[in-house]
């Protein structure tokens, strides 16, 4: 027969009174609940710090494929936002390759949307004014302190690499850019197109050739 009189401890929990037979049960649901919370802080944090890293690199890989700096802000904002939306419970591991999907959907659907702008335009006589906007890259304050005279110098190669990159049909940038600029190895740079593995090789050993007749007077050693 199992004593209950007072002190009797069964299962971790004191039946001394009906009152403090709650207690441990309550303090295990607190602690639960409090964990929970941590867990989400971090998560959010830890997208935060996601996006704060990616922010720069992805617009930079927007705005070569589109031409347009407010478009390509427009993009990668509502990328961002996608990801924030529907795949922020994911792994921080995910995160790369899902924001790059969702990226370069919508850059191929601007493409789709340019396309048929373009051929109205044609039709009607209207031309695009490709200076409209200023880039905000371009006009940022140098981070490292270079003088102007020191930027130029080092500006050409990077001014080549943008125009020969901007040259290239979209999916090859796209692949050489998630393999290079964001390091996604061949299965993540996958999912990101959208696209098989071999694809991925293919189009990515094609823009190497293509970039490397452009830059013949800059490519390096891991180009």
């Amino acid at each position: 027969m199992i004593d209950l009189t007072a002190g009797s401890k069964i299962s971790g929990h004191y039946f001394d009174t009906p009152g403090q037979r709650d207690r441990p049960l309550k303090t295990e649901h607190k602690t639960e609940h409090k964990t929970k919370q941590e867990r989400v802080q971090l998560n959010q944090q830890a997208l935060n710090r996601f996006l704060s890293e990616v922010e720069r690199r992805a617009y930079r890989m927007a705005e070569i494929a589109t031409g347009n700096p407010q478009d390509a802000l427009d993009l990668v904002q509502d990328a961002m936002l996608g990801l924030v939306k529907s795949y922020a419970h994911k792994n921080e591991t995910d995160w790369g390759p899902l924001f790059h999907r969702m990226l370069q959907n919508r850059i191929r659907d601007w493409y789709r949307r340019n396309t048929v702008r373009n051929k109205v335009r044609s039709w009607s006589g209207m031309s695009s004014n490709e200076d409209e906007h200023s880039d905000p890259i371009q006009t940022a304050p140098d981070p490292h302190g270079r003088s102007p005279e020191e930027h130029a110098r080092n500006s050409g190669s990077m001014l080549a690499l943008d125009n020969a990159l901007k040259q290239l049909p979209l999916r090859q940038q796209q692949a050489f850019l998630l393999r290079n600029w964001e390091c996604l190895d061949v299965a993540q740079t996958a999912i990101a197109m959208g696209c098989s593995q071999s694809s991925v090789k293919t189009h990515y050993a094609r823009a190497v050739k293509s970039l490397r007749v452009s830059l013949t007077d800059h490519c390096g050693e891991s180009l």
